[in-house]
């Protein structure tokens, strides 16, 4: 886990490096064992200025002076406060540069490079989120993400309070059962056969295709929104769209506003403030992708020309308790749970299934095991089907290795101390973030064996590895299909020669895998009758995109 110290007590002043323009703070990581073992370290991370601050050099003087101002004030404020509490060790600074030595190397990602220090520091972390999980369970006021983008209102970014348990309440009314999911199968498994017919069609494009079911998905669950069947959708693109922005917005301590909030304050023309206009812009695309969609459902319902969706029947529900009018609450509630089912269920998809592309090419032994299991279980006359899931016990731990060896995302989400903890004589502020280091813990080797290595046999007999937690056949069904009918393959260059991939991680809160070259063919003749027959199926209707709101005739709330 990485805890942020908001308070600055052990920071004297911000270090700033004049030639790189970065700005250094304190923070404290922690890892954790599965077995129990615990690690705290504190260290420095920084803020590149270049970046997000968009800083230029004959302005820095003057911002390194204002800043310096604000935080001294602000740091001898709470001094009295905070200099008797004893907090995480960790690294040893130099003078005047601080830690600049404990930080990564170029090239090196960063939930990677601080593991290293979680032997060199004592142990604390394993009943910070269980434990005390009351004292945990809050969210941090992340500025950019939040205040400024409006993020505040998603599901994943709101505090533990009543709104977040109305949301929870919905999501669990409406999918939060077998038997609710089991209503919505019948997308799934009409959008997966979309995707075979694309890949045939237009494998170069395996990728794309990929996006387009996933969201197509998702938009259908929510809002029984049918997706362009053979062009760029306007809904898709808006929704993914947000998500990428959404990932760079929440990446921890990567802002300058979330390490100073004073700069909120400053107007969008003062130097080194320019983020509040790429949040400005952020902000209209996170309103658009929640509103938009809700008000088509709206439409539709008042037309009365509607399948269920996640949306309609929450409105009709409440519509027929109360009358015909929505309480301001339960409405936001309905469209920002909508809203956030995206995040959840499409991009944490995509890339799960680019990470099940990437491992087929670099590992063709375990595709060849899955596929000879497959036709095993099902044979070559058939595609697979969710009836054949409890004999397909490779694909299931190849669903499991998938999920460990490559987390969507390798540092979790942060959560926030509400309140002071006193653990085994160290002290942990009142605000303090916690993030868990994601990827250690499905990458520990004294839990899984060769844990860098791509096996999906550690979660089988006789191994029994331990199991990630996580439910698989509903990625399974993704996996099994597109193995039923389709070869991944390695690239190859101009002289026949192929093309070697590495799992390359993107920077982001979503941890996507680097572009890669790959390519993929139909494993047999049958393989290709089967998915023209889907072609009979109708399954390329035309899609909803036409009485969708446009996105540049949004206002902004």
């Amino acid at each position: 886990m990485v805890l942020t110290d908001n308070h600055f007590p052990r920071c004297s002043t911000a270090h700033i490096n004049e030639q790189h323009r970065e700005i250094y703070r304190t923070v404290f990581i922690f890892t954790r064992h599965f077995e129990g073992k615990q690690d705290i370290f504190s260290v420095i991370t920084r803020i590149d200025l270049e970046g997000p601050l968009l800083i230029s050099m004959a302005n820095v003087v003057l911002v390194v002076l204002g800043i310096t101002i604000i935080v001294g004030y602000w740091i001898y404020q709470r001094s009295t406060q905070t200099s008797q509490n004893k907090l995480p060790p960790g690294p040893k600074p130099y003078p005047i540069v601080g830690n600049i030595k404990d930080f990564p190397p170029d090239g090196t990602p960063e939930y990677q490079h601080w593991l290293k220090h979680k032997d060199r520091y004592g142990g604390a972390a394993h009943d910070l989120l269980e434990k005390a999980s009351k004292k945990t369970s809050g969210r941090p006021t992340m500025i950019m993400a939040n205040k400024l983008c409006g993020y505040e209102s998603t599901v994943v970014c709101q505090p533990y309070d009543s709104t977040f348990r109305r949301s929870r309440k919905f999501l669990h009314q409406e999918l939060g059962t077998a038997a609710a999911v089991a209503t919505f199968r019948y997308v799934q498994e009409f959008e997966l056969k979309r995707q075979l017919v694309r890949a045939l069609n237009g494998p170069e494009r395996w990728l794309e295709h990929l996006k387009t079911t996933a969201g197509a998905t998702v938009l259908k669950m929510a809002y029984d929104y049918t997706v362009e069947p053979s062009k760029s959708d306007p809904l898709v693109n808006l929704t993914e769209q947000m998500m990428a922005e959404f990932s760079l917005a929440s990446v921890p301590m990567a802002w300058g506003v979330d390490i100073f909030p004073a700069l909120q304050y400053l107007p969008g023309w003062f130097p080194g403030v320019k983020f509040k206009e790429k949040a400005r812009k952020w902000r209209k695309t996170i309103q658009a992708t929640a509103y938009i969609p809700y008000r088509f459902v709206q439409k539709r319902m008042n037309a009365s020309h509607f399948q269920p969706s996640y949306v309609s029947k929450l409105i009709k529900n409440f519509k027929g308790e109360n009358g015909t009018t929505l309480s301001h609450e339960d409405e936001q509630a309905i469209l920002w749970t909508a809203a956030s089912l995206y995040g959840a269920g499409s991009d944490t998809t995509v890339i799960s299934l680019t990470t099940f592309t990437l491992a087929m090419v670099m590992y063709p032994n375990v595709q060849r095991k899955a596929q000879e299991e497959i036709d095993r279980v099902v044979g070559v006359g058939r595609l697979p089907s969710f009836q054949d899931r409890n004999q397909l016990t490779y694909i299931n731990a190849l669903v499991k290795e998938i999920l460990r060896w490559w987390p969507v995302s390798h540092m979790g989400f942060p959560h926030t101390a509400t309140e002071d903890i006193e653990y085994n004589g160290m002290h942990i502020p009142k605000g303090a973030s916690l993030i868990a280091a994601v990827w250690w813990f499905l990458h520990d080797p004294g839990v899984y064996s060769d844990p860098e290595s791509f096996d999906p046999d550690r979660f089988l007999e006789p191994r029994n590895e331990p199991d990630p937690k996580t439910e698989t056949f509903g990625y399974g069904r993704r996996f099994v299909l597109s193995l039923a009918v389709f070869n991944f393959r390695k690239a190859v260059d101009s002289d026949g020669n192929k093309i070697e991939v590495k799992a390359i991680p993107k920077p982001g809160f979503l941890t996507y895998p680097t572009k890669f070259d790959f390519r993929i063919e139909p494993r047999s003749e049958k393989s290709v009758q089967l998915i023209r027959q889907l072609e009979q199926q109708h399954l390329f209707d035309a899609g909803d995109a036409e009485h969708l709101e446009s996105v540049d005739d949004f206002e902004v709330y």
